[in-house]
């Protein structure tokens, strides 16, 4: 959701030392606490949508699991930010809206002192095997083992950009980037998760790793976050061969090809809203 802030100068563990668990910690079954490592780029107070975004989807995997084992696998997300992250306590919510044997449709509402600031729906289709007739992919990407790393820090700040092993396939340019991004961190400390929620925690960095205009300069925060897999992904990194492109009159769009180790996964779309920093 928009900020209404600039960037922040001051980093968000001046006060707060960095721990080393994860973005998260977990107060009960539906409660989690943010830990600085989840901190914003746009303001010191906020929290990151990226970790956040692969929260809701450990909350949808806990919530499914409580049910029989039905082989369906998430193919679509679609997250809408309704409002201000604050780095604060927030309770996630989900419920199947559509149930089904070979198709299911479940939403997730994320509230910060009980008031939605997160809408997630999320499609899950029935696993076959389609290998016979699978292609139309792209190449895969260079391994990131054989890339040297970025510090994504030098553009942005908070906690969760401090958090990244970024590494390009090639130098950066403005509004285009192929990166792989992984982590050190748990989503949740202590807690297990699918490879899937962690995989998607990393995905909204992509609107942060191929800027078109300094964000000190301009804001163009994500309103959204669409993800769709024909594939599975794996691994522990998370590959974002990204195009950002902004538009005349204050709307812009992140598009991004997903891989793994492997190859490409998917798709993910973040609209944009494009406006110059306050005082700028």
């Amino acid at each position: 959701m928009p900020s209404d802030h600039p960037p922040s100068a001051q980093l968000p563990w001046e006060e707060s030392p960095l721990t080393p668990a994860g973005y998260f910690e977990a107060i009960d079954v539906n409660r989690y606490k943010p830990t600085p490592h989840a901190g914003g780029a746009w303001h010191r107070d906020e929290q990151h949508f990226s970790p956040l975004g692969g929260l809701v989807v450990h909350a949808i995997d806990r919530h499914r699991a409580a049910g029989p084992d039905d082989g369906l696998v998430l193919s679509r997300i679609s997250y809408d930010i309704l409002g201000r992250l604050a780095l604060d306590e927030c309770e996630i919510e989900v419920a199947t809206v559509r149930p089904g044997r070979t198709i299911e449709l479940v939403e997730a509402v994320v509230r910060i002192a009980g008031r939605p600031v997160v809408r997630a729906r999320a499609w899950f289709l029935a696993r076959l095997d389609t290998a016979e007739v699978a292609g139309g992919a792209d190449e895969r990407l260079p391994r990131p083992e054989s890339l040297a790393p970025w510090p994504m820090s030098e553009v942005w700040p908070g906690g969760y950009i401090a958090s990244l092993d970024v590494r390009p396939v090639a130098p950066p340019e403005p509004g285009r980037t192929t990166a792989w991004v992984a982590t050190p961190l748990a989503l949740v400390a202590g807690v297990m998760v699918t490879p899937l929620a962690s995989y998607l925690a990393l995905v909204d960095t992509a609107n942060g790793i191929a800027v078109r205009q300094p964000p000190t300069a301009w804001m163009f925060p994500n309103v959204d976050l669409t993800v769709h897999l024909h594939r599975q992904p794996h691994g522990a990194w998370t590959g974002l061969d990204t195009t950002v492109a902004f538009g005349p009159s204050g709307q812009g769009l992140t598009s991004t090809v997903l891989h793994d180790v492997d190859g490409p996964v998917g798709q993910a779309q973040q609209i944009l809203t494009v406006r110059p920093v306050p005082g700028m």
